[in-house]
């Protein structure tokens, strides 16, 4: 080599070389000596902090994390890319099926976690996907709920609380013969759910062979009328579901009307009167999608969305350079859809497959943005990967240094054999 190719060389690798040096191999040199310190830096604590990363309980949730997310969150973007890269092929509107699939590639990760934070929301009010369960679960209860509603004790019934929480069942404290009327004011019934324009109570009238009743809100708003009493400006409570037992253990089933009436037909018994403890439940609430229980599936849909798109487009390019006479000669000789792709086009696409599967894995392993944004306070610690547990401790409160230096050791060691494998593809030129 000359000596001007020797300074042209200098010329074009120098700042790339020095860059490299600043961004990269200082910071990693850096890490690992103060990784050998203690918290504040003065002490030599040797492999100290290397001791604590494998004994620690929250670390240890961490390294359990990104476990699953290396096994699932790749394999699934790349199953999906690989659909979609086929699909693209078969629809007539490919262009716009890819727009429509990469375009969550375009959004910051930060943006992401923010919108599946606002979808999986607790409240059905704000979070789009429990506003669908909360719908979904309405349709498939029966009767009205009205949560804290309370008996206003009289002397033909009693209120009893159910254990576990689930509110008070009423039960008269007689029976009620053919002919009789129950009626059963109710207190503590928030105006929402009551409604805005809600029905008037109507009181019962007997009937031989029946057992009527009236269940309704024993609350003028403004105050007035006489407790225990129907009077004209108290809401009847309709949906609430009554009970009928007789001497013998059987139950009878009936649901309030708008304006609070029931009724049994054919009694030709007494029959004790209950009112359930599921009636003054708090309804359909929907799940806990960002509890610490599936915060982690919530945050790797959320990663699968975004990256999907990504393998799509990877696995579309390399679907581009298939032998497609091998793909003729398949079907000529009577092979299926399904025996074509299996054994001729996914055999033909596995470097490709494997170049995107290992990429992604790399991804994940460092994966940050979703988990500090997406988890409430409440599931931080179950949602814990390595590089937010190297954050929190190092800048996040924990201001240990020395351990957040150790995990930063921890992860580049683990995303390592990953990189290599990555390299040697590409040097084989996609061949393995």
């Amino acid at each position: 080599m000359t000596t001007q190719n020797r300074w042209l060389l200098a010329i074009l690798l120098g700042p790339a070389i020095f860059f490299l040096t600043v961004f990269v191999v200082y910071p990693i040199g850096y890490s690992i000596v103060r990784s050998t310190y203690s918290r504040n830096g003065e002490d030599f604590v040797g492999v100290g902090n290397y001791v604590r990363v494998f004994t620690d309980p929250q670390t240890f949730t961490a390294f359990k994390n990104n476990l699953i997310w290396v096994l699932v969150a790749p394999l699934v973007c790349t199953v999906l890319g690989l659909i979609f890269a086929v699909l693209m092929e078969k629809i007539a509107w490919s262009t716009a099926f890819k727009l429509i699939i990469f375009m969550p590639m375009a959004i910051s990760m930060l943006a992401a976690g923010i919108i599946f934070r606002t979808v999986f929301q607790q409240n059905p009010e704000i979070g789009l996907a429990n506003a669908v369960t909360v719908t979904v679960q309405e349709v498939f209860s029966s009767g009205s709920h009205y949560p804290e509603a309370r008996l206003r004790e009289g002397p033909e019934f009693s209120s009893f609380e159910q254990q576990g929480g689930t509110g008070a069942e009423i039960m008269s404290t007689g029976e009620f013969a053919p002919g009789e009327v129950a009626l059963i004011p109710l207190i503590g019934i928030a105006p929402e759910h009551v409604g805005d324009d809600p029905t008037p109570a109507v009181e019962a009238q007997p009937a031989d062979g029946t057992i009527t009743g009236t269940i309704w809100l024993d609350f003028v708003r403004g105050g007035g009328g006489e407790n225990g009493q129907i009077d004209a400006d108290k809401p009847g409570l309709g949906g609430i579901t009554v009970e009928a037992i007789n001497r013998s253990g059987d139950v009878w089933e009936t649901t309030t009307e708008d304006d609070g009436t029931f009724v049994f037909e054919d009694v030709s018994e007494p029959l004790t009167i209950r009112v359930p403890a599921t009636n003054f439940t708090s309804g359909p609430t929907g799940i806990n999608w960002l509890g610490p229980d599936l915060i982690t599936p919530v945050m790797i849909l959320a990663y699968v969305w975004i990256w999907a798109g990504f393998a799509m487009v990877m696995i579309g390019s390399g679907l581009a350079a298939v032998d497609r006479s091998l793909q003729e000669a398949a079907r000529t000789d009577g092979a299926s859809e399904w025996q074509v792709f299996r054994h001729i086009t996914v055999p033909q696409l596995m470097p490709v497959l494997t170049v995107v599967i290992v990429t992604l894995m790399i991804n994940v392993l460092k994966i940050f943005d979703l988990v500090y944004v997406i988890p409430p306070g409440a599931s931080k610690n179950a949602a814990d990967v390595l590089a937010t547990r190297m954050w929190t401790v190092s800048f996040g409160g924990g201001n240990d240094q020395g351990l957040g230096s150790a995990l930063a050791i921890v992860l580049l060691l683990l995303v390592i054999p990953f990189m290599l494998i990555n390299i040697r593809n590409f040097r084989r030129g996609g061949n393995s």
